[in-house]
């Protein structure tokens, strides 16, 4: 369990530093440089963790709920240097979860095709992990609860007469983000277990 506990914490950090890199690379090609001055368009871990969401809320998820789930320090950007005034927050903010899918798809392909077989048992496991752990993070920040990437998605498409609920749940976002967590998480792994089977046509 130990030797599971730090590939998973080690396939987690890697997993939120792509996820915030995707951030800020997006942000640079819609025109922003915040990213790249605060030196955070780099895959140096150093630059991302931050204790409790690196570190103490991972470790708090895996022995309490049975799971892995953290992310690292956002990265910065401005809104306003965006070029797409109207979508280029969302943008940004799909970039995220999308770079997670696609890890989630790379390394599940090599189990679905049979490539990963070729490594033994062992590299599948650590394989079939790196695909769990995307999906958690990926399925995890399109909720759409600030300051979860999905919010921002969400704000995007909301129209201007419901900007109450936009105030509402930034107003409150992290209180109900630690709800969800600890009450509701469990709701959320059958889909994810639902995503890994059709990906890697294992059972989660």
């Amino acid at each position: 369990m130990q030797i599971d506990f730090i590939f998973s914490i080690l396939i987690l950090i890697f997993s939120v530093v792509v996820h915030e890199v995707s951030h800020g690379y997006v942000a640079f090609l819609q025109g922003d440089n915040t990213a790249k001055f605060a030196g955070r368009l780099t895959l140096n871990p150093l630059k991302h963790l931050e204790w409790f969401g690196s570190f103490l809320l991972p470790l708090m998820s895996y022995f309490f709920g049975g799971f892995i789930i953290g992310w690292a320090k956002p990265v910065p950007f401005n809104p306003y240097n965006l070029r797409n005034q109207k979508w280029g927050e969302a943008l940004v903010a799909v970039a995220g979860p999308l770079s997670n899918i696609c890890l989630a798809l790379f390394f599940g392909l090599l189990i679905r095709f049979g490539f990963a077989y070729s490594f033994g048992e062992p590299f599948i496991q650590i394989v079939a992990m790196i695909v769990f752990i995307n999906l958690i993070l990926a399925t995890f920040n399109l909720i759409p609860i600030p300051p979860l990437d999905g919010s921002k998605i969400l704000f995007s498409i909301l129209p201007n007469n419901m900007q109450n609920t936009r105030e509402f749940l930034e107003r409150n976002g992290l209180f109900i983000l630690i709800f969800f967590i600890f009450f509701l998480w469990r709701f959320l792994l059958p889909l994810v277990s639902w995503e890994f089977m059709l990906i890697t046509g294992l059972t989660a």
